[in-house]
């Protein structure tokens, strides 16, 4: 009977265990959700601290959240769209020269490239390939469509009920406890929310100046490329060095001087942001040293990718504040 309880235990530890891990992706959505209706909880705080109703706050910051959005997806959207197609009206050309190549004709002499191809093409393994690849492309889309559908809507949700939420698991605390739990979870809740609010404000003013740059420049698509940066620049560490190295890519392409102007700026921006912008808009939010805030990140995005690289630094506040309000004053008391 030991024997089978203690079997029985086991099986039943590996089937949650699974289920966690086949949920995972349901459980990064809710858990997202809930981190950016914190982050904007503090917006809605002080629309209603000013006589506004909560729900018309919630729903003008809900509604700006959306327009976001869209005005990420029409300056993203055309621009890629053009480039697709000039690049397929413009892959005839590119085909003639390869076949005026001199190495290439060589090359096709000895082994038949050019032969071969054409069979691929016309035996239908191309026709197959891009289908596939449609196929999968679109499954991503809809897939991403899908989960951004569903996060907007969950962080709509815990945005009204967060007073609701936040009240009723106090109740699965002690009463003697309470009021000290509520101090530390509004804390909490605080320095979350002002960590969303900083690193927005921070991709906010990365994304303005960037604009201003690329157009003053010269660059196409200034106002997609500049929503890029301010996209990238949420993701902590390295997200600011991904967003520069593609927009000076793009601009690279364009043209070898702005280009180089890119780098430059970009180079230059990020010194200014680490140096003097983010220290002045982070001091009063998250209360965490340069090297956890880097192990947090580590770690975050290890377990969770970009997701847990962004959870990371407000997660590592909120240990850091229970660790220095309950874990040290009770080992000073032992």
């Amino acid at each position: 009977m030991f024997g089978l309880t203690a079997a029985l235990g086991v099986l039943t530890a590996i089937g949650l265990a699974q289920a966690l891990v086949n949920a995972r992706s349901v459980i990064v959505l809710i858990v997202v959700a809930m981190f950016l209706a914190v982050g904007l909880n503090p917006v809605v705080e002080a629309m209603t601290r000013r006589g506004m109703g909560r729900r018309w706050a919630i729903s003008i910051v809900f509604s700006g959240v959306i327009a976001f959005f869209v005005l990420f997806g029409l300056a993203i959207v055309p621009p890629v769209s053009q480039e697709t197609a000039a690049f397929v009206s413009a892959v005839p050309g590119y085909v003639e020269e390869l076949t005026q190549n001199p190495t290439l004709r060589q090359l096709d002499a000895e082994y038949q490239l050019l032969t071969r191809i054409q069979e691929y093409i016309t035996s239908g393994g191309l026709a197959a390939t891009v289908a596939g690849g449609i196929v999968g492309a679109g499954a991503v889309v809809l897939n991403g469509i899908f989960s951004g559908f569903t996060v907007l809507v969950l962080t709509l949700y815990f945005l009204g009920s967060l007073p609701t939420i936040k009240e009723y698991l106090l109740l699965l605390v002690p009463m003697s406890r309470r009021p000290r739990t509520r101090a530390m979870g509004d804390e909490i809740l605080t320095g979350i929310g002002g960590y969303v609010a900083g690193n927005v404000l921070i991709s906010v003013i990365a994304g303005v100046l960037s604009w201003l740059f690329l157009t003053v420049a010269g660059a196409d698509y200034a106002l997609a490329l500049a929503l890029v940066i301010a996209v990238t620049d949420l993701i902590p560490l390295v997200g600011a060095t991904i967003g520069a190295v593609i927009v000076t890519g793009v601009g690279f392409l364009q043209s070898v001087p702005l280009g180089i102007a890119c780098a430059i700026f970009f180079l230059i921006y990020q010194q200014v942001e680490n140096y003097v912008i983010y220290p002045r808009v982070m001091k009063r939010s998250v209360d965490v040293t340069p090297a956890v805030t880097v192990i947090a990140a580590l770690f975050g995005g290890t377990l969770l990718g970009i997701v847990g690289a962004l959870l990371a630094i407000p997660v590592a506040a909120a240990l850091a504040l229970i660790i220095r309000e309950v874990v040290v004053p009770r080992q000073a008391r032992a």
